[in-house]
């Protein structure tokens, strides 16, 4: 029997991680709780946008609105359907539950996909500067018509969801990100991402079709962060429209800059730091927003590749 290939054993043991942690969660401060369920959730957030970003080399600012899809479609599952499937004598933690939650957390990603393949494909022929603002007004969309949408709750958005995300479903959902982006961009298909994303005329003239990778990125990517969105909206159990807005998106998009485009490692890291950087700045909370713009930028300054990237040059996927 052929040993198990490392990215495999490496996603099955993030799954017993997230099960033992989530065994242990009774046992967690309820803010330190919250702090590590805010880290799961941004590192899905930011290696499914490095997928855009890093490998594909397409600028998005519109994640927050995949997000918020995800979360909106998700919680109306929960909400609305979840009564009439399960009905209210459900066990908590139970099988009931879970496949439940598990079936709304696809939905919404599935719902964040397809509005990802809807801005994939009318941008095919954008890009840089272009790109990003058909994203960021995509994303200002979504958050307008959820504004003004009142069977979702309107401004006031969505109050009252299940408490039905634990640790578990945050490590696997980013063990699944993780596995699913790395095993994607190492696959001979990858090479056509990388090639796009280096020199997208080079990458036709070679015969691939750049338009299928840019639509392939954008949808991938945006699924994980409708599942992102999900897990977000059933733990903190309300959700608003004002909670997407164009800042998240920066917030995303500077977790894979300052992690370095295309590292997936560095990208990680970063999430963690920059969930982790404003809590310990909560002392010297009135002037928190000053030091953590002054302290982002240093970092760009003097590290402009990436705080977590040191090569000089990345090696080229095996075909």
């Amino acid at each position: 029997m052929p040993p198990m290939p490392k990215a495999h054993l490496g996603f099955l043991l993030a799954l017993v991680l997230g099960g033992v942690l989530s065994g242990l969660s009774d046992r967690i401060d309820p803010y330190h709780l919250d702090v590590l369920i805010g880290v799961g959730i941004n590192i899905v957030l930011a290696v499914s946008l490095n997928l855009i970003a890093g490998h594909t080399g397409q600028f998005s600012l519109g994640h927050a609105g995949f997000m918020a899809i995800g979360a909106y479609a998700t919680a109306a599952v929960t909400i609305f359907l979840g009564p009439h499937l399960i009905g209210d004598t459900a066990a908590p933690g139970g099988l009931a539950e879970n496949t439940l939650f598990g079936s709304a957390l696809l939905i919404g990603g599935l719902a964040a996909a397809l509005a990802g393949l809807l801005v994939g494909i009318p941008s095919l022929r954008l890009r840089g500067d272009y790109l990003a603002l058909v994203t960021l007004g995509f994303g200002e969309i979504i958050r307008v018509l959820l504004q003004n949408f009142e069977p979702l709750g309107g401004a006031l958005g969505l109050n009252g969801i299940p408490a039905y995300t634990t640790v578990f479903w945050v490590v696997a959902a980013g063990a699944a990100t993780v596995f699913t982006v790395g095993c994607l961009v190492r696959s001979n298909y990858g090479l056509g991402f990388l090639a796009v994303r280096d020199d997208e005329i080079a990458a036709s003239a070679a015969g691939l079709d750049p338009a299928r990778y840019k639509v392939v990125a954008f949808t991938v990517g945006a699924f994980f962060a409708g599942i992102a969105g999900g897990l977000f909206g059933h733990f903190k159990m309300t959700i608003t429209p004002s909670g997407f807005d164009f800042s998240r998106s920066i917030e995303i998009v500077v977790m894979v800059i300052l992690g370095g485009l295309g590292n997936t490692v560095g990208v990680i890291l970063a999430a963690v730091l920059l969930t982790l950087l404003p809590e310990f700045l909560r002392p010297v909370a009135e002037y928190r927003l000053v030091l953590y713009s002054l302290l982002l930028i240093g970092l760009m300054l003097a590290r402009p590749q990436g705080l977590f990237t040191f090569r000089t040059h990345r090696a080229v996927p095996r075909a």
